[in-house]
């Protein structure tokens, strides 16, 4: 019997990331699932993706992250109208659930993934966080699917505050570092020479990292910029110290 009350006291005793996805990737093992996302997107710009853990072999993330599957994820699309967990079973039979979206389950049953299940985390707006499981059982039991929703929960909650911490492990939305850094001192209400203070590097500089920081983000103002980016997770403006990256290509 799997108690997701333990998951959730181990969970808590964590104080890493990478021992956080030890930890989930080890229990969501027993059930045949040996992949994982959790993140968070914006259903109407799905570029503006954050993922705080990604545990997907490094083929199928760069091809997902280099390729821009995710305007195209079946996944994705049907959070705008599924609210609770779901399996790719409840996709394919769902009519609304186009050939694209069947195309892409092909594709990664090509790489050995034949079912899913997928935990949103609804909020207010457009925004919604996730947990995405994929693996090679095909069917799930209820006792099963309701361990597997209650612990991604939990995961989900701790991967986000860590990742804003510790890094995340791709770049959120497209961002640098640098770009991250400044918008971390936007969002506590710093100016271009405040921030160019505290980086050593020229206003003028940090002035091209805010603007290139809006584009990505598709934000029109500074003050949009920071509320777009604590929304996804991306910063805490409540936080002294300015976050840090594990990131490649950061």
């Amino acid at each position: 019997m799997h108690d997701a009350y333990e998951f959730h006291m181990r969970l808590r005793r964590l104080r890493t990331l990478g021992s956080m996805v030890q930890l989930f990737r080890k229990s969501i093992g027993e059930f045949g699932f040996d992949t994982f996302a959790c993140g968070e997107v914006d259903l109407l710009l799905p570029e503006r993706c954050v993922f705080y853990a990604l545990d997907w072999p490094d083929r199928w993330r760069d091809f997902y992250l280099n390729s821009g599957l995710v305007r195209h994820d079946p996944v994705v699309s049907s959070l705008a109208y599924r609210y609770e967990p779901f399996t790719w079973t409840d996709l394919r039979r769902d009519r609304r659930f186009g050939e694209l979206g069947r195309n892409a389950l092909k594709l990664a049953a090509e790489h050995g993934w034949i079912q899913g299940i997928v935990v949103p985390m609804p909020k207010s707006g457009r925004n919604v966080g996730l947990v995405s499981l994929a693996g090679t059982r095909e069917e799930i039991g209820a006792d099963a699917r309701g361990y597997l929703t209650l612990i991604s929960i939990g995961f989900y909650l701790h991967a986000r505050q860590l990742a804003m911490e510790q890094g995340f492990p791709a770049r959120p939305a497209g961002l640098t570092l640098r770009e991250v850094e400044c918008i971390g001192w936007v969002a506590r209400g710093h100016s271009d020479k405040d921030i160019a203070s505290a980086l050593g590097i020229a206003a003028s500089t940090v002035h091209e990292f805010i603007e290139k920081a809006k584009r990505r983000l598709s934000a029109r103002t500074r003050t949009q910029l920071a509320a777009i980016a604590v929304a996804l997770g991306i910063v805490d403006p409540l936080r002294d110290n300015e976050p840090r990256s594990r990131r490649r290509g950061a």
